[in-house]
């Protein structure tokens, strides 16, 4: 018969705190409000916690907002219910948080990773939208928790109150992070350069839903692809198109060819590969020669040496096109992420661990399907490259609508078999 290792009652405390957090959803470096909301929480738990510059390497942020943006930012969230004694500590986009608990105990150092950013999507407003319904849809036009990651932090806070009230059982040492920037995979690499899963031994991450029903579990995804994110401007010359047309330089030009060139990449024989240009925008009346264009453009591979291949192909293609334009190209690389397997011998730790829970009807040791790009990667692979073990596990969620979706909103109750399950790991691996 399996046991029933957490208080039922957390899940009240959970749904309280994933729907404020829906509520006010903040996108990649702007989680002033959440942060300061998970710092506060933590600190009465009794954890010590990095903050910021002591855990993110901001020179190795991706995609960051302008100053203009964080500092407007920073003002809403002072007025719209942030911990204000926390809040100063994420100024500036440096949003990141690791909670670390001693247990006193000789063992392994854990570490679990918990997203905390929404997306820039303007959440549906219409009746049937459980969120609207209910009266937590998102306050702020265009951000939308559309990915689970308000569910994704509430679970980490309820993760760590399990912990902390369960101490006495648990041996070695504990690291909860608090990741901002997931989406774009753009936040994680900072956080590692910084240092917080250089002495870790197992790493854990997980996701809610992504296809799979409440009530199951899958040990291990192995089914992200690398990934790089590009902003591509071309500056060419304006001019008139009619008067004196041989006088400019066409960056509408240049950017459509370079459209045409990125679609005819090669594929790679090893494995799945993908280019897409996602956004093109150019010119300012019919009668001026565009003298600038905005692309994003992603890229995508089965493994990070594929995505390699697409990415430096890419490039190519991009300079290709500006020399054939006398216009000028600037890229910025804005997000990327590795590929990574999980550990086997961790995979089946958790399989069993999630087999003697409740919670689940169907638990699955290993999954391929893929499930986009993820960040996690960049830890995975660091704590694997120094010995360490690691997996990437999804906790079943039925979901409303697909992810990134105006609609989503996922199955509330999944939260406590989130909690039970990663607590049973904790129990499992910090005695083994």
């Amino acid at each position: 018969m399996t046991e029933k290792l957490i208080n039922e009652e957390l899940q009240i405390q959970m749904v309280s705190w994933r729907r404020d957090l829906h509520k006010h959803a903040e996108s990649g470096f702007l989680e002033m409000r959440t942060a300061s909301l998970v710092a506060g929480r933590l600190s009465q738990l009794g954890y010590p916690l990095k903050m910021a510059e002591e855990v993110m390497k901001a020179d190795q942020r991706m995609g960051v907002p302008s100053q203009e943006v964080l500092a407007a930012h920073y003002k809403w969230a002072e007025a719209n219910g942030a911990d204000l004694e926390w809040l100063p500590n994420f100024k500036d986009g440096m949003t990141g948080i690791v909670a670390v608990l001693e247990t006193g105990r000789p063992g392994p150092t854990l570490a679990y990773r918990f997203d905390m950013d929404a997306l820039d999507i303007q959440e549906e407003l219409a009746q049937g939208h459980m969120p609207f319904d209910q009266g937590f849809q998102s306050v702020n036009a265009d951000k939308m928790h559309a990915c689970a990651h308000d569910g994704h932090t509430s679970i980490g806070l309820g993760f760590a109150e399990t912990l902390m009230s369960n101490k006495e059982k648990l041996a070695g040492t504990i690291k909860l992070i608090f990741q901002p920037a997931e989406e774009g995979t753009r936040g994680a690499k900072s956080m590692v350069a910084a240092g917080v899963v250089d002495d870790v031994d197992v790493f854990i991450a997980m996701h809610l839903g992504t296809g799979v029903p409440t009530g199951e579990f899958v040990a291990g995804n192995a089914g992200f692809l690398a990934t790089t994110k590009l902003d591509v401007v071309f500056k060419g010359v304006a001019s008139h198109a009619g008067g004196k047309p041989e006088e400019g330089r066409n960056a509408l030009m240049a950017a459509s060819s370079a459209v045409l060139g990125l679609n005819g990449i090669p594929r790679h024989s090893a494995g799945a590969s993908r280019i897409n240009v996602g956004v093109l925008n150019a010119g300012s009346g019919r009668n001026i020669i565009p003298a600038t264009a905005q692309m994003k453009i992603e890229t995508r591979g089965e493994t990070s040496e594929i995505n390699d291949y697409i990415r430096t192909q890419a490039f190519a293609v991009l300079e290709g096109a500006a020399a054939m334009y006398g216009v000028e190209v600037s890229t910025d690389v804005v997000g990327e992420a590795k590929s990574s397997i999980p550990s086997k011998e961790l995979v089946e730790t958790l399989h069993s661990v999630a087999q003697s829970s409740p919670f689940f009807t169907k638990t699955i040791d290993w999954s391929t399907d893929s499930a986009g790009s993820e960040d996690a990667t960049y830890y995975m692979e660091h704590v694997k490259a120094r010995g360490g073990l690691a997996t990437y596990c999804i906790v079943g969620s039925d979901l409303a609508a697909g992810h990134h979706n105006e609609r989503f909103d996922f199955d509330e109750a999944s939260m406590l078999s989130a909690v039970d399950v990663l607590y049973r790991s904790a129990l499992k691996i910090s005695k083994a």
